[in-house]
């Protein structure tokens, strides 16, 4: 090989320089960089592991959101059914009052004008009794004195006038 100008000494040193070269760099440059790369792998792995861990919980976290929207909304629904239903009660309550009011004061007015009627009746029924006794006094008396008569005719007129008036 020396007749096509190759040094096998020199060949030999290169190969051991370059193994040599070679060891080092795996020992010292290769092995760190792969190193740093499966460091860095692993922490994108995880990095996404934990993106996908928060995406679930989102969507979990946004289903128990709408569930707890969901019931409040129900809830809301039946406080808004129970408050209309106290309002009708409410209302019923008002005008069974009202009525029951209303019926006792017309009993009552009915009452007041039954009772001044009676009165009423009975002031008439006194006034004509006495009118009739006035009267059947006049016929049956004897001759009386133009003084008494006088006095007689105006007991009479004011009595008529007493019974006008009322």
């Amino acid at each position: 090989m020396e007749n096509i100008g190759v040094n096998w000494q020199l060949l030999v040193a290169f190969l051991i320089n370059f193994l040599l070269l070679f060891g080092i760099l795996m020992a010292v440059g290769y092995k760190p960089i792969l190193k740093l790369l499966d460091e860095r792998q692993a922490k994108i792995r995880e990095s996404l592991e934990m993106a996908e861990k928060i995406k679930d919980q989102t969507s979990r976290s946004e289903e128990q959101i709408k569930a707890a929207v969901e019931t409040a909304r129900k809830e809301g629904q039946v406080i808004i059914g129970q408050a209309s239903q106290i309002a009708e009660k409410i209302k019923e309550e008002a005008k069974d009052g009202a009525r029951k009011e209303a019926d006792a004061i017309i009993s009552k007015a009915r009452d007041e004008i039954k009772l001044e009627r009676d009165k009423s009746i009975a002031e008439l029924r006194s006034e004509f009794s006495n009118l009739t006794v006035l009267a059947a006094e006049k016929v049956i008396k004897e001759s009386l004195d133009a003084s008494k008569h006088r006095k007689l005719i105006n007991e009479v007129l004011d009595q008529t006038n007493t019974f006008k008036q009322n």
